[in-house]
């Protein structure tokens, strides 16, 4: 099973463009802090939530592949899922100094960049998942951007709450990357689809004649 500590993002550099230390949130992954510094994801149909206590500065931002996993699965409970994922960021938040009452929300995301993705709707219900969620939990989302055709860069600056968002180019480089890791997460929901129910066999018990006793 997936820990806290296990999915927590540890790809640190320092950003020319922005002239700041960053951090490179993948897939799976998150990023708690209450440091002045940069998280940067880009996304295709997973989403990103951004969320912070704007009075404390601290901030973090997950990165999440699927809306919900089987809650009867152990791989449930996993930073690809949405339910898992929202929990641990939030919980982190908690333990950094974030208010639970005074958390605010901007999410990002969800785009079909691919037709195999657009005919099994992930994007969209990842959308669906964590906006349906901050509601549930009462975070108000201050900024949204999601669906649509394009992947996105977003970098997060939860000191201040600032967020730069760039829709990327098809032809980039990195859209390639993103376009490979959409066939797989597709792939992978083609398998579980089709998979066949395990059927288990029991021996069907032994008939014993039984014979009346002799008056």
């Amino acid at each position: 099973m997936t820990t806290a500590r296990d999915a927590r993002a540890t790809r640190h550099y320092f950003d020319s463009a922005f002239n700041c230390q960053a951090i490179k949130v993948l897939p799976n992954e998150y990023y708690v802090t209450g440091e002045n510094l940069m998280i940067t994801t880009v996304l295709g149909s997973c989403v990103a939530a951004c969320i912070r206590d704007p009075q404390t500065g601290v901030g973090g931002m997950n990165h999440f592949m699927l809306p919900e996993g089987d809650s009867q699965s152990p791989a449930s409970a996993t930073m690809r899922y949405g339910s898992f994922a929202m929990e641990v960021l939030i919980n982190e938040l908690l333990k950094a100094g974030a208010a639970r009452e005074r958390l605010e929300a901007k999410v990002f995301g969800g785009g079909a960049v691919l037709s195999a993705m657009q005919q099994m709707n992930i994007g969209e219900r990842n959308c669906q998942f964590v906006l349906n969620y901050l509601k549930t939990e009462g975070i108000p989302v201050k900024s949204k951007d999601l669906g649509d055709i394009y992947a996105r860069r977003v970098n997060f600056f939860p000191h201040d709450g600032r967020v730069m968002l760039r829709k990327m180019d098809t032809s980039t480089r990195a859209s390639e990357i993103i376009a490979k890791r959409e066939e797989a997460v597709a792939q992978t929901m083609h398998e579980k689809a089709v998979a066949k129910p395990r059927v288990e066999r029991f021996a069907m018990p032994v008939r014993r004649k039984i014979i009346a006793p002799t008056v």
